[in-house]
């Protein structure tokens, strides 16, 4: 056993692992989330550094990972019983894992089962094998590990990336293998708990907050929507989880630490638009990319026109598209004269009101709505002029920061990520990357749209400077290696001892 310090990631979600961490991890890809590419970067930077020894759990999806031991040649079947179980990747075994093709179903209601498995596995094996120093949970699927984790003595970090849970009893826990008699202490409860026996069967255990209240140390993955819970700005999070982040804000141990885009979100070398373009010379590479999103969805061929795109999937809940349908022909009709156009390139079945306003006005050419692919989506970022997110609510997001790398400049409502990853457009001091507004309602929303045609409508000498700038910079701001060191530095306070930051530049 190596003298390195052992960090276990336990993870539900990752979408790549580094090559030198087990043969087969190429073939590791199960991701419903941005927790998959937080996951990955995270154990990639880690494993780049020479005194740490990185290990991830991670329940294994056969069929996602296509790797069903019964279509295996024989040499990858001898690589996958002896190879990966030794090294830096720890597979949790159990039939509910091996057939699902996605990561979270509620079919049957076997979420909170799947999710008792992982942890009995990540419990009762890869913890005892491992011998962790530091164990870092991410989400409520890993909620009931912290408490385990205090009871041995071992510091651990929970990560937030959404703020969604589920219960189940301790009945339903031990029945899958936990012995959750040795730390029900530890875990958080529907209701004050007078006894294990007086639980056991019908007081719930919160996942997500049990994660909360038992680690030493907890981040969201945003700084304001940290501040956000806290305030009580969110009436949707139950009262038990925001007083568990408050009081472990109070007391210094929590934090947020932004998410950052994956690295292949880069013009310049991204291989699913139709043409590739950097800072220098974004005005001719949009354009192409223009031409092509109008070809591919139908939209009026006006090299002139600006292109409003909706990336993020279509949730009146939380992403706020009722916002966008209830301005969208006024809009259309208000611009006419420029030709604006609306480009929706995401899943829900909120994509009939987009059609039912296209229909009903006629304006097909001028607002498209298509379901999600990841090609599409990549030729939207590069294609359009602005990029719509009017989210009622925001741990973190992603689209916001992929935008800008494109040059296309973001719309959002000021709150949680968005708000802590989009500046206001400042032109006489040549600042900001995008618009934000205020108030959450269509009004609000047309106001910064507003302001990003008065923005389209400068010469374009003078936009093409302000995008060089924002491309720049986005590029420089949003990335993994700055999300790795706030982690790291995070790890250093709870193992009370330094780390090389090899290939971390500290700001």
């Amino acid at each position: 056993m190596s003298d390195k310090p052992r960090i276990l990631i336990v993870t539900p979600e990752i979408t790549y692992l580094p090559e030198g961490m087990g043969n087969l991890a190429q073939r590791l890809n199960a991701k419903a989330g941005g927790l998959a590419d937080v996951s990955a970067s995270l154990v990639a930077a880690l494993d780049a550094q020479e005194n740490v020894e990185v290990h991830v759990a991670l329940p294994n999806y056969r069929k996602m990972f296509n790797m069903d031991v019964f279509h295996l040649v024989s040499e990858e079947l001898r690589l996958y019983n002896q190879k990966l179980p030794e090294d830096q990747i720890h597979l949790a075994e159990d039939r509910i894992f091996y057939y699902r093709d996605q990561v979270y179903s509620n079919y049957g209601g076997e979420v909170p089962r799947v999710a008792n498995a992982f942890q009995r596995e990540v419990i009762n094996n890869i913890i005892p094998r491992v011998r962790p120093q530091l164990i870092h949970c991410n989400d409520w699927m890993t909620g009931l590990i912290p408490g385990a984790a205090r009871r041995q003595g071992i510091p651990c970090l929970f990560t937030l990336h959404n703020i969604h849970t589920e219960k189940t009893t301790l009945a339903a826990i031990e029945d899958s293998g936990i012995d959750a008699a040795a730390f029900w202490g530890e875990l958080f409860y529907e209701r004050p708990p007078h006894s294990y026996e007086e639980s056991r069967d019908s007081n719930r255990v919160d996942l997500l907050a049990s994660g909360i209240f038992a680690a030493h140390f907890i981040n969201t993955v945003s700084p304001t929507f940290l501040d956000e819970i806290v305030d009580g700005q969110h009436d949707f999070i139950p009262p038990q989880v925001r007083a568990e982040i408050a009081n472990k804000r109070n007391a210094d141990c929590a934090e947020g630490i932004l998410n950052a885009p994956d690295e292949s979100f880069n013009p310049q070398t991204d291989k699913r638009i139709y043409r590739n373009y950097g800072p220098s010379d974004h005005v001719e590479g949009k354009a192409a990319n223009k031409a092509e999103l109008q070809d591919e969805l139908g939209l009026e061929k006006n090299p002139g026109a600006p292109i409003l795109f909706w990336p993020s999937r279509l949730d009146p809940v939380q992403k706020g598209p009722h916002l966008l349908t209830q301005i969208l022909f006024q809009i259309i009709q208000d611009y006419d004269d420029i030709g604006l156009q609306v480009a929706v390139v995401a899943n829900g079945e909120f994509q009939q009101h987009f059609h039912s306003v296209a229909s009903a006005h006629g304006i097909h050419s001028r607002v498209a709505v298509c379901d999600f692919s990841e090609p599409m989506s990549r030729l939207g970022y590069a294609a359009s002029d602005f990029m719509v997110m009017p989210s009622s609510f925001e741990p973190c997001g992603l689209p916001q920061m992929v935008s800008p790398i494109y040059g296309t400049l973001p719309i959002v409502h000021n709150t949680g990520g968005l708000r802590d990853t989009v500046v206001p457009l400042d032109l006489e001091s040549s600042t900001g990357n995008g618009f934000r507004f205020d108030v959450f309602d269509s009004l609000g929303l047309r106001w910064a749209i507003d302001r990003a045609i008065d923005f389209w409508c400068l010469p374009q000498e003078q936009r093409a400077t302000q995008i060089e700038r924002i491309m720049n910079e986005s590029k420089a701001q949003f990335n993994h290696a700055e999300t790795a060191r706030r982690y790291f530095d995070i790890y250093e306070k709870m193992l009370k001892r330094p780390f090389l930051h090899r290939g971390i530049e500290k700001s």
